[in-house]
């Protein structure tokens, strides 16, 4: 898969951000890049984003549909290393019944 076949898979799935409530916390970010995160996408504890249930509160659309990221531009690390087919990715695409992304 080439790199834009790749983003397709993401933008029709969004999987991985509604996998866990304690998956998209924050670990790297700098306190300027957190502070342009919106402040009611942030959970009470400040340590990650705020989730509806498992799913974050940044994810637009249909998991399994069509998804996007309200915030894709400053998402924080965990979500920009979180990469199509791999061990996170397959994780979260089989909680929501969808197959696993063969990388070759």
């Amino acid at each position: 898969m080439d790199e834009s076949e790749l983003s397709s898979c993401c933008q029709g799935c969004g999987a991985c951000c509604g996998y866990s409530q304690n998956w998209p916390r924050f670990s790297i970010e700098s306190e300027a890049e957190l502070a342009l995160i919106p402040a009611t996408l942030v959970n009470d504890r400040q340590s990650g984003m705020r989730c509806e249930g498992d799913r974050c509160a940044a994810l637009q659309g249909e998991i399994g549909k069509m998804t996007a990221c309200g915030i894709y531009d400053v998402r924080p690390e965990v979500c920009r290393t979180c990469m199509p087919g791999d061990a996170e990715c397959a994780m979260a695409r089989r909680k929501f019944g969808l197959p696993v992304i063969e990388i070759s």
